[in-house]
């Protein structure tokens, strides 16, 4: 394994004598079969074997190595009028968002617009009360902080980073097997990945991830990421 950064912060180790983060050629070479073997075979893997389960489970299995990986480095919190300028920032982008797609949705999706809450109360907020943890929490672990810390020798912590992510992050909603899923997911993972590279805050990426998820499931676009509809044993 290739250490991560030193000391606790998201900022890439210096070059070691071994080159281990110091951008060497084999290292590079090393990294991108790592980088794609993961964000690339994970969700082929997925798609091959078919199962909602595994999904999850592989999900889970990824969040807890990369949360072993990152555990000891991650950033100070943030100073408390940044972290109140960020909340704001939220919190405006995700108002103009849910207005943009409630408003879309109920143009072209009329019956399903709020269907789920409405016709199945407690399995939506059964949903509410779940998806942040049990969904966009792994996720954000895996394809912000761990792809931050890890792969920076090959993308950088700017555009790089964010194109690499948000696209990988996009790619890997192709195993809800529709084109609605990977927009959606590609629009929201450079969102996530160009806010962390900024703020480099995982409560803050997860919880915007959390508020976009919640929506899409309340207003009626749901259907495009749930696996069990789907496929069939």
């Amino acid at each position: 394994m290739i250490p991560p950064a030193s000391g606790r912060d998201c900022r890439p180790a210096p070059p070691t004598s071994e080159g281990s983060l110091g951008g060497s050629t084999s290292t590079k070479i090393a990294l991108c079969l790592e980088f794609l073997a993961i964000f690339g075979g994970g969700p082929v893997l997925v798609m091959i074997v078919q199962a909602p389960l595994v999904f999850q489970l592989l999900l889970w299995l990824g969040a807890f190595a990369a949360w072993r990986f990152t555990r000891n480095h991650c950033p100070p919190p943030l100073p408390i009028e940044e972290r109140r300028r960020e909340l704001r920032s939220i919190i405006c982008r995700f108002a103009a968002v849910a207005l943009v797609l409630g408003v879309v949705t109920w143009i072209v999706m009329p019956k399903a617009f709020f269907a789920f809450p409405r016709d199945h109360p407690w399995l939506w907020l059964a949903v509410m009360v779940g998806y942040p943890m049990l969904s966009a929490w792994p996720q954000e672990m895996l394809y912000r902080r761990f792809a931050y810390l890890r792969y920076t020798p090959l993308f950088g912590t700017g555009i790089g980073f964010i194109t690499a992510t948000g696209l990988a992050f996009g790619y890997a909603h192709g195993i809800f097997l529709n084109p609605i899923a990977v927009a959606l997911s590609t629009a929201g993972g450079l969102l996530f990945s160009a806010n962390f590279a900024r703020h480099r805050s995982l409560t803050l990426v997860w919880l915007e991830h959390s508020l976009y998820g919640c929506l899409i499931f309340t207003i009626g676009l749901g259907s495009f990421f749930y696996t069990s509809a789907l496929w069939h044993p």
